[in-house]
């Protein structure tokens, strides 16, 4: 009987009920060590009427065994592996090694393997609700943590409930963003008892006693009472009591009791993990028959059932382990080696290395293995150990140092930067003797690690300076036109115009001896976006990479590199330029992997936010963009990301979201010196203020874009709000001072020659003209606007136009211009803008139909990433694949969406979606 526990059950009970209604819920029971999380899970199975349960324990002698704690709870579900998507079948048959597997997980990406958890859970409880319960979770190997905590985060709508017991604090990091239920000690009243019913005489004093030394934690209190109540006795009584040290403390004490024989058997299974045949042959091999562990098992310390071993808490195989001496664990170590299969060489590297204390190549080799063997299977962080201890068991210190830096690309490909960098800082300071002058085969290998882990964290300084570095020291032209390219890609972010331009002089300077297709492209591409960057020219260098960037096959394989191939798009802003890197891009983007897709999905919403592409869409890919950054941890591409939605929320006239979006983004790009996100919020901001009819204040917030731009020598006339800042002082009465903006403006637009700048430095001579007849300024605009693919763009310059015809008087001229207006704004979703043409041209005499509004708008960016997926001819589990979501949840987004639209089947969805599609 579970006692004091009550609102914790009945919570669990929730949980239950709703997924046997179809509704899936997740709870992570988090404690200190003793506190009742292991009860309560057990007290949660047995009232979990009517559903299957999948049970795993987090084993810490397994940590070091990739996917483990997967392969144990998974089991009885596998039958249905058949029934998933084909690329996560295959991964998690490699993952968990299955008999028959095609071959090792794709290492590339290690969200597949949690992608195939939910798939599988879900697909298990398509015949009926199912409760996936984990207990020590902050025990579990990595890789099976990772992957189950990634399912969890994207549960909804199917009849699964998950619950977690999780050690506090070791493992909170690991559940934090899950619903949690803190477990505390149990009260005064439960305490009494609890105690009570345990053998032997407890007094009530004694019950207070124990209570206030433990906080209530029930395994320390029986634990404390059973071994030795005048250690409590003798607590001063004015301090806490360190609960998980007394109760080893007990543990120890307890263990005392047994002969030598059984405690060494004790410590064999403790090394050993759970299975009992492995723990024999290991005894076996130690010498000590494992029939000593009947005494233990007689005594509750352990339980031996079904071929299994299981300790009564993880603190008794702590003390077990922690108790004995540092030989007898070796020797533990060497018996459990001794005793794996022969095919087992991951199991025996591991216990090989806890078996010895001095270099030894041949357990090191061993290790690697083992380390590449976590790699194919998406196992970074086993992975990344592995390679740690090879190194440290490898004498030969250039073979150390090259299993340090294959460590260290495991922890980031973990995502674990900080760890690879530690490595990297350690396998430096181990160098050999004679590496400082000479080139080392794995230089550019660590420089580009490093570089990548601060520029993708928000480090860009440091990405930059070690970028240079790596530059200065680089030992031929292509290598240094590289680490260049990368660090003009870095200060775009940061927005330091005078360093891109001098580094466009160093890579026009190398030009002359780059040998390959790769070097060349990024050079002519950092170079042009560096001019750009300074208003020197540019678009001649990111013409001339085009047709480079499209033709090299290396470039598209990359993940790091994808995102270059959408920058000569987004820089040329023209209608022709970029259109077989687009496709390019859709062709390569459904196989990228999970940390690729950040950086790939805000340059490809960019565009689509800034062509005659969908708004829709571009929302959608923003927000994945920001949902993807921040389970990989990459905080430059959330930043700028939300910038990047906050500057299309602007334009779509969505103030609060915008102003929401804004400020997080203008936090997160000031706190890592993104500036140019920082500009691109405050003329999204701006131009909201414009959009609402407040020209004083847009006015003010482009003055200080305008500012700001200028400290940072920023000076691409696209970054500039010229035209938006023309407007707002026109519209406060200081035409003298818009006409300096725009003469400003259209001359740096002139020395650009790009089609979109032009059009708008145009347009802004037309609104900042006195003269009635400022045709000629709007016409030219219009026709630079024939090249480019913005609609926005050109719907505001109709708008400019047709409200100056309007004032002087040509109603029938205005109403062309307006009517053209009205029709984009409203097909793009720009509701603020629509709203204001709309009234414009009903000035002039004509009726204007009042719109019906736009329900796509009304879908949330889930809903309409799912929608747009369906639409394009995916099935319900493909689109659960590339969304990382269950087909059940699919469907209830789908359903949610059919209601908000007014429809009820794929056809009419891809018609109310067709807009959507439009590219």
């Amino acid at each position: 009987m579970l006692v004091g526990r009550q609102a914790e059950q009945q919570a669990i009970d929730r949980l239950g009920a709703a997924a046997r209604l179809g509704t899936s819920g997740v709870l992570a029971v988090r404690g200190e060590a003793g506190v009742g999380k292991t009860a309560l899970l057990e007290d949660a199975v047995s009232r979990l009427d009517g559903t299957r349960v999948l049970r795993g324990t987090g084993l810490e002698s397994e940590r070091e065994i990739p996917f483990a704690t997967l392969l144990q709870l998974l089991r009885p579900a596998l039958g249905a592996l058949d029934g998933i998507p084909p690329m996560q079948a295959d991964a998690m048959a490699a993952a968990l090694a299955l008999p028959g597997a095609s071959g090792p997980a794709d290492g590339r990406d290690r969200f597949t393997i949690g992608a195939a958890v939910l798939s599988l859970v879900c697909r298990y409880a398509e015949d009926g609700p199912v409760a996936v319960v984990v207990d020590d979770l902050h025990l579990a190997d990595e890789p099976s943590a990772n992957a189950l905590v990634f399912a969890a985060r994207r549960l909804a709508a199917d009849p699964v409930v998950i619950l977690f017991g999780v050690r506090s604090p070791d493992g909170d990091d690991l559940v934090a963003d899950l619903p949690s239920l803190a477990l505390n000690g149990v009260d005064l009243e439960a305490a009494r008892t609890i105690l009570h019913h345990a053998p032997g005489d407890v007094s009530d004093e004694q019950v207070r006693l124990l209570h206030r030394a433990t906080d209530g934690n029930p395994l320390a209190m029986l634990e404390l009472r059973a071994a030795d109540l005048d250690v409590v006795e003798s607590i001063e009584t004015g301090m806490p009591l360190r609960v998980p040290r007394a109760v080893i403390d007990a543990f120890g004490r307890r263990l005392a009791r047994l002969d030598a024989g059984c405690r060494a058997a004790l410590l064999v299974a403790a090394v050993c993990g759970a299975d009992l045949r492995f723990v024999a042959d290991a005894c076996e091999a130690y010498g000590v028959d494992v029939a000593e562990l009947d005494a233990a098992d007689d005594l509750g310390l352990i339980a031996v059932r079904d071929g299994r071993i299981a300790f009564r808490h993880p603190l008794l195989r702590a003390a077990v382990y922690s108790g004995a001496s540092a030989h007898a664990r070796r020797a533990a170590h060497r018996a459990a080696a001794d005793a794996a299969p022969s095919g087992d060489v991951d199991r025996r590297a591991w216990h090989l290395s806890e078996a010895t204390s001095r270099p030894d190549a041949a357990i090191a080799d061993l290790l690697s293995v083992a380390g590449d063997h976590a790699v194919s299977r998406a196992a970074y962080s086993v992975a990344s150990g592995a390679f740690e201890r090879a190194a440290r068991l490898t004498p030969d210190a250039d073979a150390r140092s090259a299993r340090l830096l294959k460590a260290a690309d495991a922890a980031w490909e973990a995502g674990d930067g900080e760890r690879a960098v530690a490595l990297l800082d350690g396998r430096a300071r181990d160098a050999p003797p004679n590496a400082a002058g000479s080139a080392p085969i794995d230089g550019i290998r660590e420089t580009e690690l490093r570089a990548s882990v601060a520029a993708r964290t928000g480090s860009l300084r440091q990405a930059l300076d070690i970028l240079l570095r790596a530059a200065d020291h680089a030992t031929s032209a292509d290598a240094a036109t590289v680490a260049l390219a990368d660090a003009v890609h870095a200060t775009y972010y940061l927005g330091d115009a005078r360093t891109a331009s001098t580094l466009a002089d160093r890579i026009a300077d190398l030009r002359p001896d780059v040998r390959t297709t790769r070097a060349r492209a990024l050079g002519l591409m950092a170079s042009g976006m560096a001019k750009t960057l300074a208003g020197r020219g540019g678009a001649d260098e990111i013409r001339a990479a085009v047709p480079l960037l499209e033709s090299d096959p290396e470039l598209g394989r990359d993940p790091r590199r994808l995102s270059w191939l959408m920058l000569a798009p987004l820089y040329l802003r023209d209608a022709s330029s970029g259109v077989r890197l687009r496709a390019l891009v859709d062709e390569v983007r459904g196989a990228a992997g999970i940390g690729a897709l950040p950086a790939l999905l805000f340059h490809v919403a960019v565009d689509q936010a800034t062509t005659a592409a969908s708004w829709a869409r571009a929302e959608a890919n923003f927000t994945e963009a920001i949902r993807l950054a921040t389970d990989t941890g990459q905080t430059t591409e959330r930043a700028m990301s939300l910038a990047g939605l906050t500057r299309l929320d602007s334009r779509a006239g969505k103030a609060d979201a915008c102003r929401t979006h804004g400020e997080e983004a203008r936090a997160q790009c000031a706190a890592r010196d993104i500036h140019v996100g920082e500009a691109w919020v405050g003329h999204a901001l701006g131009d909201l203020e414009l959009s609402l009819g407040r020209p004083d204040l847009a006015a003010d917030l482009f003055a200080e874009l305008i500012a700001l731009l200028g400290r940072l020598g920023l000076d691409d006339v696209d970054l500039s709000p010229g035209p938006e800042y023309c407007d707002a002082l026109v519209r406060v009465g200081r035409r003298r001072a818009a006409s300096a903006i725009a003469a400003e403006y259209r001359a740096r637009a002139s020395v650009k020659g790009q089609p979109w700048a032009c059009a708008r430095g145009e347009r802004a001579m037309g609104i900042a003209d006195a003269d009635a007849d400022s045709d000629a300024w709007f016409e030219s605009a219009l026709g630079w606007h024939e090249q480019t693919l913005d609609r926005f763009e050109v719907a505001r310059t109709r708008l400019a136009y047709g409200e100056r015809l309007r004032r002087t008087g040509r109603r029938i001229d205005a109403r062309v211009q307006l009517r053209a207006a009205c029709e984009d704004f409203a097909e793009l979703g720009a509701s603020v803008w629509r709203t204001r043409a709309a009234a414009e041209l009903t000035a002039t005499g004509e009726h204007v139909r009042p719109t019906a509004g736009n329900a796509v708008e009304d879908l949330t960016p889930q809903e309409l990433q799912v929608s747009l997926l369906l639409a394009e001819g995916r099935t319900t589990r493909e689109a659960a694949a590339a969304l990382f979501l269950s087909p059940k949840t699919v469907e209830y987004h789908l359903r949610k969406a059919y209601t908000k639209l007014g429809i009820g089947s794929r056809a009419e969805l891809t018609q109310a979606l067709a807009e959507v599609h439009r590219e």
